[in-house]
C-alpha cells in the first residue's frame, strides 16, 4: 500500500503552493480535488484545456498525481458529459489509475443511479480508469448495503472508503466489513461519533486504521491510502502537523 496526500489537506493555499508544501512532508504522491465549487482545480478549467491543467500538476518528478477526486455541478447533461470525458483524459494522460466522483443523493431511484454509473463506468475504462464512489453521508453509499449492491450491478465499479462517514453518519459505527471486497481507493483522517467531530487530531478520534488495513489486506488491496483532513478556517488544530502524524502512522503500518 502507498500513503499518498489529498490537496484538500492544503485547500487554504494556491494550488501550486499546495503542491509544493506536499512535497515537503516527503509525500511521493498526491490526491488531486477537482470540484466545482473547490479552491484549487475546477471540472470547467480540465474542460477548457486538459494539457494546461495537467502542465499545473508537474511540480517535478519527486511528486506525482496518483488519484483524481472529482465533484461536479455541471447545469446539464452535455456539459457534465464533456466535463467528465476531460477529467478522464487529463487522468490517462498523466497515468492516474482512479478517479473517485460521488454516488447520487439519498433517496434516488436506486436503478436509475446503476444505469448512470455504468455508463460512467465504461467511459472511464476505456481510458484506463477504475471509477470509484466514496461511502459519503448524504449520498446512497452512506448506507453499507447500498453501497454493495451499486457495485454488484455496476459491473466494474469499485468503492472509496472513508471510514469517517460510517463513524460520525447514520451508520454509526455498526460493522461495514462486507464493503471490503469493492474498495479500490481509501480516505482516511481520524474522527469521533458525531458530525461535529468528523475531523480530531490524530489518536483522538475512532479510527482503527491498523484493523482497516488488515482487512484490506485480507482482501488483497495494494492501492493507496489517501490522506485527506480538510483544511478549513474553522479547524481547531494545525493540519499539516496532523497530516505529518497521520502519514507517519499508516507507512509503520502498511
Amino acid at each position: 500500500m502507498y500513503v499518498a496526500c489529498s490537496t484538500l489537506c492544503f485547500g487554504r493555499q494556491p494550488l501550486e503552493q499546495a503542491l509544493r508544501m506536499i512535497a515537503e512532508l516527503e509525500f511521493g504522491k498526491v490526491d488531486v480535488a477537482v470540484r466545482a465549487q473547490g479552491p484549487h482545480m475546477t471540472p470547467e478549467e480540465v474542460a477548457a484545456d486538459v494539457v494546461k491543467s495537467a502542465l499545473r500538476l508537474r511540480i517535478g518528478p519527486g511528486l506525482t498525481v496518483a488519484a483524481f477526486k472529482a465533484e461536479f455541478a455541471a447545469p446539464d447533461a452535455a456539459t457534465f458529459d464533456r466535463q467528465f470525458h476531460a477529467l478522464c483524459k487529463l487522468a490517462r494522460s498523466m497515468g492516474v489509475a482512479t478517479l473517485t466522483l460521488p454516488s447520487a443523493p439519498m433517496g434516488t431511484d436506486l436503478d436509475a443511479e446503476v444505469k448512470r454509473l455504468s455508463y460512467l463506468v465504461r467511459v472511464a475504462s476505456t481510458n484506463g480508469l477504475v471509477l470509484t464512489i466514496p461511502t459519503l453521508v448524504g449520498t446512497l453509499t452512506e448506507s453499507p448495503d447500498a453501497a454493495v449492491a451499486l457495485c454488484e450491478r455496476a459491473d466494474g465499479l469499485g468503492l472509496t472508503l472513508d471510514p469517517s462517514h460510517y463513524i460520525c453518519g447514520p451508520n454509526q459505527g455498526r460493522p461495514y466489513d462486507h464493503v471490503f471486497p469493492y474498495v479500490r481507493h481509501v480516505y482516511l483522517r481520524d474522527t469521533g461519533r458525531t458530525p461535529d467531530k468528523m475531523q480530531v487530531r490524530i489518536g483522538q478520534g475512532e479510527v482503527e486504521y491498523s484493523r482497516i488495513l488488515t482487512q484490506l489486506e485480507r482482501h488483497g488491496y495494494d492501492r493507496l491510502l489517501t490522506i485527506e483532513i480538510v483544511d478549513t478556517p474553522d479547524q481547531p488544530f494545525h493540519v499539516p502537523s496532523e497530516v505529518r502524524k497521520l502519514k507517519f502512522l499508516l507507512e509503520s503500518l502498511a
